[in-house]
């Protein structure tokens, strides 16, 4: 698969499609107490000095206050 290919795919399968790169990961979350619901999904691949940063959220948020 091609970097741009993996974007929406779930997380389990882009790392296990990029083994053996250097990974970066950050979760993106909504600016309040929330549970994330669904699959993780990778939303955006970059290229970062010697690594992938690949930037991944749930499919939907149930809000906890």
């Amino acid at each position: 698969m091609t970097l741009a290919e993996l974007t929406l795919v779930s997380e389990v399968i882009a790392r296990r499609e990029l083994t053996g790169r250097a990974l970066r990961l950050h979760m993106l979350r909504p600016p309040y107490p929330a549970l994330g619901v669904g699959r993780l999904r990778v939303l955006r691949i970059r290229e970062v000095s010697e690594a992938l940063e690949l930037t991944v959220g749930y499919e939907r948020y149930e809000r906890r206050d």
